[in-house]
């Protein structure tokens, strides 16, 4: 069925609508224009014409930084829509093949690895079985810039203008106790009677102190009487009755030998960043992968 197009309504400039689309994506003018590869001046006023061919403005400036307006959010699907299709003409152009092939390495903490990528993953190689993934599991986080992985699944937003960041949910994490724990040393009731309890903590390191700490709940050092080098090792010690361990909600709630501490006080929620290179707006595989995990991580939350 051939669809007539009515092509005297379309009133602007492919180039000045990727403008809008990088600078969407990358936050900044100087970002976009170093994404891009052309001066930042020239990419400034490329936005301004699309704006102005428009009738609407896409950007609120926020220090060094632009936030998308109302009408930027409504029009910023549809330019990823043509940018999309503008990569797909590209690579039928060069005779480069549709199908999606090559390796791809993704980063994430042991316990997003196995319990969030694990499935993504599997339903991921079914669509896409040229694509050869790696997952690297790891409780530090990998230098996307040297390229020790692709696409990375963080609880913070990075601050490198050259990285790609999508914020695709909110992860709840509570503490737990194992049976043969809470009859030992028995159920704190009160913020201050964690003074008196054990917990299993992190490595070496003084960061779950300061987590705790920052939503009040005031334990030290002392109480740490175990340490772990990574997430699931103290979490079977937490299983074990070593302490008071931290975990994820949806994960801690289905294992039968914990029970949550304190389900009533305030919880603790980070959020979760999927984040890629640059390399994004150019690599058809990147691009399809790193979509497919946003689309599928937001589907499963919302599903509960």
């Amino acid at each position: 069925m051939h669809i007539c197009m009515d092509w005297k309504s379309v009133k602007f400039d492919w180039n000045r609508a990727r403008a809008f689309l990088v600078t969407a994506e990358e936050g900044s003018l100087s970002a976009a224009a170093k994404a891009l590869g052309m001066a930042q001046p020239t990419l400034g006023r490329q936005v301004d014409a699309l704006e102005e061919e428009l009738g609407v403005i896409l950007f609120e400036r926020l220090g060094r930084g632009l936030s998308l307006t109302p009408s930027g959010h409504e029009l910023l699907s549809h330019v990823r829509s043509m940018g999309e299709a503008a990569s797909q003409m590209s690579l039928a152009a060069t005779g480069r093949s549709e199908a999606l092939e090559g390796s791809i390495c993704i980063t994430a903490t042991e316990v997003t690895a196995i319990y969030d990528l694990a499935p993504i993953i599997a339903k991921l190689r079914k669509i896409h079985p040229g694509v050869e993934v790696e997952v690297a599991a790891s409780d530090d986080s990998k230098d996307l810039r040297r390229r020790e992985a692709d696409i990375a699944m963080r609880n913070y937003r990075p601050k490198e203008n050259d990285l790609v960041a999508r914020k695709i949910g909110e992860e709840v994490a509570m503490l737990y106790a194992s049976a043969d724990y809470i009859e030992k040393y028995g159920v704190p009731n009160k913020l201050r009677d964690l003074r008196n309890h054990k917990f299993v903590g992190f490595d070496g390191s003084d960061e779950m102190v300061k987590q705790l700490s920052s939503i009040g709940l005031e334990i030290s050092d002392d109480n740490i009487t175990v340490r772990a080098g990574n997430h699931m090792v103290h979490w079977e010690l937490t299983k074990a009755g070593v302490g008071i361990g931290i975990m994820p909600e949806r994960v801690g709630d289905l294992e039968p030998k914990v029970r949550s501490i304190m389900p009533s006080f305030r919880k603790m929620v980070y959020p979760v960043w999927l984040v890629a290179h640059r390399e994004l707006h150019t690599s058809r595989r990147i691009r399809t992968v790193f979509d497919f995990i946003a689309s599928e991580y937001s589907a499963k939350r919302r599903a509960g």
